[in-house]
């Protein structure tokens, strides 16, 4: 007899999908167990994004983060949830190559992670790829719009969709991911007008993050939408300050440690 495993029902990619064009789907990032837990209660999927190598590790750009430490927070990411679907970026270099490579390193973060699917960048481009994973078992999200892994040739983190010249093209990007497959599709810092079309005329849901209240679903990085960033994007609304709460609470600590008022008498074993 096989081994009885606990049956977690989670959210599944056929179920964002159905979505579309009806209840807003609730998303945020999160990258370690414990803030995980805690998204899981209201999010429908969790991103663990390659954002992190930002946030987390404090590089300049997502394009210096390697394929295992996607994998590790991923890892726990899954450990600390049970409902949501979790979605893991794969990083840059870890695709582009090839279908075959793309897969390879795919099918690891899936078996790896436990992770219900992963996402990657690219429109019309990443067709070939996002059909032949979907082919193979792997469910795909796609990032169109602002793609932060390509700032180095698109000049920066710019809005996209300023010049109504280029909107055929991301318009073209939206229809390739949808009939390629993928079962969502996030837009980033795309203007409003364009995510809104965008948004009509595809099939699949839309997730927007600095695009439009339209769009099928939302996603924000945690951390931004908690305040512990000295920096907001304009698209960010701040629903907490932890970073000054957490400031002030590490400063009452160091100065209880100077003046030997931590630990007192209740908090030390005699």
């Amino acid at each position: 007899m096989s081994k009885q495993t606990k049956n977690i029902s989670r959210t599944t990619t056929t179920q964002i999908g159905s979505r579309k064009g009806g209840e807003p789907i609730v998303s945020l990032t999160s990258y370690h167990a414990h803030t995980a837990a805690i998204v899981d209660k209201y999010a429908d999927f969790i991103l663990v994004g390659d954002s992190l190598g930002m946030v987390m590790h404090g590089m300049d750009s997502t394009v210096g983060v390697p394929l295992d430490l996607m994998i590790m927070h991923g890892k726990a990411v899954v450990r600390g949830t049970e409902q949501a679907l979790i979605v893991v970026d794969m990083p840059f270099g870890s695709y582009e190559e090839s279908p075959n490579v793309a897969f390879r390193n795919a099918a690891k973060i899936m078996k790896e992670t436990g992770c219900g699917a992963i996402k990657i960048e690219g429109g019309a481009r990443m067709a070939e790829t996002i059909r032949f994973l979907v082919e193979r078992g792997i469910p795909v999200m796609a990032h169109i719009g602002l793609t932060p892994q390509s700032s180095n040739v698109m000049g920066g983190f710019k809005t996209q969709g300023r010049d109504k010249e280029t909107w055929p093209t991301h318009i073209a990007d939206a229809q390739a991911v949808s009939e390629a497959g993928a079962f969502a599709v996030v837009l980033e810092g795309m203007v409003e007008p364009l995510a809104a079309k965008i948004t009509k005329e595809i099939t699949i849901p839309t997730i927007g993050i600095g695009a439009s209240a339209t769009c099928d679903g939302q996603i924000l990085v945690l951390e931004d939408m908690l305040g512990m960033n000295p920096w907001t994007p304009k698209f960010v609304r701040v629903y907490g300050q932890l970073g000054p709460m957490i400031e002030d609470a590490v400063q009452r600590y160091a100065n209880d440690v100077k003046l030997r008022s931590f630990p007192n008498s209740d908090e030390t074993y005699s």
